[in-house]
């Protein structure tokens, strides 16, 4: 999968899960549209990471136990950058 001409794979943005504030409520799982989350037990896993859009922490804010954090977005951005620039031009 590619996301702006980079390989998803590649960028290090998804969710994190602290297992001890999830109380397994389903609010990240019933809202995430791309699946990234899976319900396992008491807690919610993240399933999928890849498949979380680059950017979007939307989840993160529904979160009623403040249980998902997400990289800062300025290193990703950062990140990214360094990442274009050392991909070879066609």
């Amino acid at each position: 999968m590619m996301w702006r001409n980079i390989q998803r794979e590649k960028i290090p943005w998804f969710p994190t899960i602290d297992e001890k504030k999830c109380t397994a409520c389903k609010t990240c799982f019933e809202f995430c549209p791309h699946s990234v989350y899976q319900m396992e037990g008491t807690t919610a896993k993240v399933d999928h990471p890849y498949q979380c859009v680059v950017g979007c922490s939307n989840c993160q804010s529904l979160c009623p136990q403040g249980a998902i954090s997400f990289p800062d977005i300025k290193e990703i951005k950062a990140f990214i950058t360094d990442l274009k620039r050392d991909q070879p031009r066609e």
